[in-house]
């Protein structure tokens, strides 16, 4: 079901036209009737009334505002289609595209980094961290460009995480792309398998954790890291912790938040998992419903390792993140479409969803 939009201005109807006149430019309804008209037989010989000017005014000057109101609601709706796919969740900018077998990145750069590269937007290359969830071209095809961008203006070799099980099979492709270009293409491959951590920077750490695609997958929660007294040592003052500390005393515990977390490409079955937890947690999450309508039901996304937007409303007691960002809409569907299929979902659900629709074409383009 689409949703309808005012006319555009090409649409709208002239209020007057060139040498028009007062009468002419009336509608039906407000033009005067004039007595030597003669009317129906019943009212042979009766007057009609003239509308009063103040009349003939207020209704120009109504339909003028209705006009002009239907105008800047088409203005609104065609710069609501050509706005960019950034978005601000939680106080984070995210970035990006992602269309359902063509391409998918997603780009944070306060966190310096992306997750899976189709191709290689601009953005991506100046982020020195990678995620990639699995080997679908459509995640993984801009890799190459990417390290070869990077290279050629003067940027560090990045860092690209991978499930273990591509590591191998990358290393051969970039040798085979080193052998066609004689360039190093230089970078870093680390194989970070679900449940192990690895530190981005000292504030920020990475763990995967499993998803469930058609060839082997896996998401990536990314978490805040601070420090906190221990509760043992609250009632301290400052030179009695200091004391304790110098004498290599632990006095913090590590406190993790899980403040974004990436899917990739899967099933629903990863929101059911209790080791999934911090993902289903994180202030933002991250991820698909290729699938929108009965067209294409459940079962047909569930065949293809995919997840409709029907399983969403499904497990909405499980998703208790702040921010959803929807990704990898089939492309058959246009940006009305996937607006209209997300304000379905329930009143709390919706209040949280964000569509990410670069990419995708408008019924008004």
């Amino acid at each position: 079901m689409r949703m309808s939009l005012p006319l555009s201005p090409t649409q709208l109807r002239p209020l007057f036209s060139p040498g028009s006149t007062t009468s002419s430019a009336l509608s039906p309804r407000l033009r005067p009737i004039s007595a030597a008209s003669g009317g129906g037989g019943g009212h042979r010989g009766r007057t009609t009334p003239r509308p009063s000017p103040s009349q003939t005014s207020a209704g120009y000057l109504t339909a003028i505002g209705r006009a002009i109101e239907e105008e800047e609601e088409y203005r609104r709706a065609r710069a609501e289609v050509h706005r960019k796919g950034v978005v601000d969740v939680e106080g984070y900018l995210v970035e990006g595209v992602s269309v359902g077998g063509h391409e998918t990145c997603v780009v944070v750069p306060s966190l310096n980094c992306a997750f899976d590269i189709g191709r290689c937007p601009a953005k991506a290359v100046h982020q020195d961290f990678l995620f990639i969830s699995h080997a679908h071209l459509d995640h993984i095809g801009g890799l190459p460009m990417y390290v070869a961008t990077r290279a050629l203006y003067s940027l560090k070799p990045p860092t690209v995480f991978v499930p273990p099980c591509i590591k191998e099979d990358l290393e051969k492709l970039f040798e085979v792309h080193r052998s066609m270009s004689k360039d190093e293409l230089k970078l870093d491959i680390v194989a970070l398998d679900v449940g192990e951590t690895y530190e981005i920077r000292n504030d920020l750490v990475v763990r995967p954790f499993k998803t469930h695609h058609v060839i082997p997958s896996q998401g990536y929660v990314i978490y805040s890291v601070r420090n906190k007294l221990k509760k043992q040592y609250a009632h301290l003052k400052g030179p009695q912790i200091k004391k304790l500390k110098d004498s290599g005393v632990e006095i913090t515990d590590t406190i993790l938040s899980p403040e974004m977390a990436f899917t990739g490409d899967t099933k629903s079955d990863f929101m059911l998992e209790p080791r999934n937890a911090d993902a289903m947690r994180a202030k933002i999450l991250i991820t698909e419903a290729t699938f929108l309508d009965d067209e294409f039901g459940v079962e047909h996304a569930r065949q293809h390792g995919h997840m409709h937007l029907f399983e969403i409303m499904e497990n909405a007691q499980w998703i208790r993140n702040k921010a959803v960002l929807l990704t990898h809409f089939s492309s058959r569907y246009k940006i009305e479409d996937i607006r209209q299929a997300v304000s379905k979902l329930q009143p709390k659900l919706s209040a949280k969803v964000i569509p990410l629709t670069e990419g995708f074409k408008s019924t008004y383009t």
